[in-house]
């Protein structure tokens, strides 16, 4: 009988130190970490007749130095409800209140004539300011009740990654970005402003342990706050020189799959998108797909590498173009080199130096390289809607396909594909995951890191090692014939220049490109891989015009920011 009563006896301490530890965690919650809020609860002037308060977990974004931003949260706003029976005159109440809340006529005299209906609410998300103002009216039957609304204080600060709250049909919840991939996480089911403490806990830790529902809290993203600001300033700066249709950037460290920083502009606020096309909300970092030219060239290389069919000496007889399946491919001028090795096929960007390295790889290789990078898989970052790149031009008969492939025109991936793929170059030669969520923080006072696992390995460390070698060939002295040489740090980097498909035909435009860019410092060891495009620039041909200086700005910022020590 005693080892079973001692057994007992552990047993019970074992619950009363997990509760314990828990009762702590949620005193320390509700004191500490949601101090604030509950004093807001706790200090309301106003109470609905349900007691049920809009409540909603935050996302922050990293601060370097200083506390996390946060970047969704909650603030206080006010509901305007009608008392129908106690309203003797309709009209003359919707003049005054109409005169500090715009509200229609009709929809006012509907609801104040359900004279037997106690609760009728004209306005939500009303400021501070006009509910007093409403308040001073002094009118019969109209009440103002404290609520909290779903705040963005960064405004349009990345928008597209944040995404927004908002109403399908009746239910309220995160349509875009992080406020929907986080949903189950961030949304506070039945909420409400006066819960009972302890059967809060029980509830807890029943849906924890014995539901396996996945608790409530706030989300922490990589996101860092003055990357990002920077990375949309130059989006902004891009967008606005060249007239483009769009231009989006990424700045992730190659090695974790963090992503620092990733925008999109044009943008949107959401705090105020009403009226917007619901276009706009979309994340085109994820959800669309483009060809991305020549930054696709260091891939082929790489393959030819770590296949050992080629080195970085290779030569091949450049005659300017190639004929292939009756079909003609060129360089981006027509010129040809004469014989010429592989660093000149990078650093001249020549479409026909990675068409002869897809000949010496076979077909079926190359394929197999491009299918190992996964551009035609989705990268399960947590954002919604992600599609995948389409890849089927690597399934062709035909030797063309192959060869357009090889310079990145034919296939089609996202920039988040894009990133993850080439990043397998910085990294040596292994697949991240990018991902933008670090940490939850549970309401109860426990916190979980968000980890993701590296995917496989594509290219030995070897091949990338040199194909790295000649990108920082390429900046020293062929990029703007070097003039973007950083002489303390060794910059990798490649320009990209794509035709744009027509849409609703066969064939190209002849006047419409896609410009890209991506690099990663200090190469050798990179921090962060940084990726842009831009969408249909007018009167400029080339990415290196385009995006060149952008590029060169954001990596010295990182440099000053991060206090990155030179490598050379």
């Amino acid at each position: 009988m005693k080892p079973r009563f001692i057994a007992r006896v552990r047993f019970l301490s074992f619950l009363l130190v997990l509760f314990a530890l828990v009762l702590i965690g949620k005193l320390y919650n509700v004191q500490i970490v949601r101090g604030e809020e509950y004093s807001q609860k706790a200090d309301r002037q106003y109470s609905k007749p349900e007691s049920r308060i809009f409540s909603r977990g935050g996302i922050f974004f990293e601060n370097r130095g200083a506390e996390p931003f946060k970047a969704a949260t909650l603030n206080a706003c006010f509901i305007v409800a009608l008392q129908p029976n106690k309203i003797s005159d309709p009209e003359a109440a919707w003049r005054e209140i109409n005169a500090v809340i715009p509200i229609e006529r009709e929809v006012f005299l509907e609801r104040a004539g359900k004279k037997d209906d106690p609760y009728e609410e004209i306005a939500k998300k009303i400021t501070p300011e006009k509910a007093d103002a409403v308040i001073a009216l002094k009118l019969s039957g109209v009440q103002v009740f404290e609520d909290r609304c779903r705040l963005y204080p960064g405004e349009n600060l990345a928008s597209h990654a944040v995404g927004l709250l908002g109403f399908k049909g009746d239910e309220l919840g995160g349509r875009y970005g992080l406020e929907r991939y986080y949903e189950d996480t961030l949304a506070r089911k039945n909420a409400e402003g006066y819960t009972n403490f302890f059967a809060e806990i029980f509830t807890n830790i029943k849906k924890t342990i014995f539901e396996g529902e996945e608790l409530q809290g706030d989300v922490y993203t990589s996101l860092e706050l003055q990357t990002q600001f920077f990375l949309e300033k130059k989006l902004a700066e891009i967008n606005k020189k060249w007239s483009s249709e769009m231009s989006g950037g990424i700045v992730m460290d190659p090695k974790t799959g963090e992503i620092v920083a990733m925008a999109v502009n044009p943008t949107f606020n959401p705090n105020s998108f009403q009226g917007e096309n619901v276009s706009v909300f979309s994340n085109p970092l994820v959800e669309s797909v483009y060809e991305m030219g020549s930054i696709i060239k260091p891939l082929t290389i790489a393959a030819g590498i770590d296949a050992g069919v080629i080195t970085a000496k290779t030569t091949y007889k450049d005659e300017g173009f190639l004929v292939l399946n009756t079909a003609r491919i060129a360089n981006y001028d027509g010129v040809g080199r004469g014989v010429v090795d592989m660093q000149t096929v990078l650093s001249k960007s020549l479409n026909t130096g990675v068409a002869f390295v897809v000949s010496k790889l076979g077909n079926s290789r190359f394929a197999d390289y491009f299918k190992a990078l996964e551009l035609g898989e989705e990268t399960g970052i947590d954002l919604p809607n992600e599609t995948r790149g389409l890849i089927q031009n690597l399934d062709s008969t035909r030797d063309i396909e192959y060869a357009t492939a090889s310079y990145g025109q034919g296939i089609a991936m996202t920039p988040i594909e894009t990133v993850r793929a080439l990043s397998t170059l910085a990294n040596g030669g292994v697949l991240p995951h990018p991902h933008l969520g670090k940490e939850i923080q549970y309401d109860i006072g426990t916190s979980k890191e968000i980890s993701f696992p590296p995917g496989d390995q594509v290219f030995k460390a070897e091949t990338t090692e040199e194909v790295t070698r000649m990108l920082v060939s390429v900046v020293d002295n062929a990029l703007l014939e070097g003039k973007i040489k950083n002489p303390r740090y060794s910059v990798a980097a490649k320009t990209g220049t794509a035709q744009i498909a027509k849409p609703e035909s066969s064939g190209y435009y002849e006047d419409r490109f896609l410009h890209s860019f991506f690099g990663y410092f200090p190469a050798y060891d990179p921090q962060f891989i940084i990726f842009l495009y831009t969408v249909y620039p007018k009167n400029v041909s080339y990415a290196s015009e385009t995006l060149t200086q952008s590029f060169s700005d954001i990596t010295q910022f990182l440099i000053n920011y991060y206090e990155i020590p030179p490598d050379r």
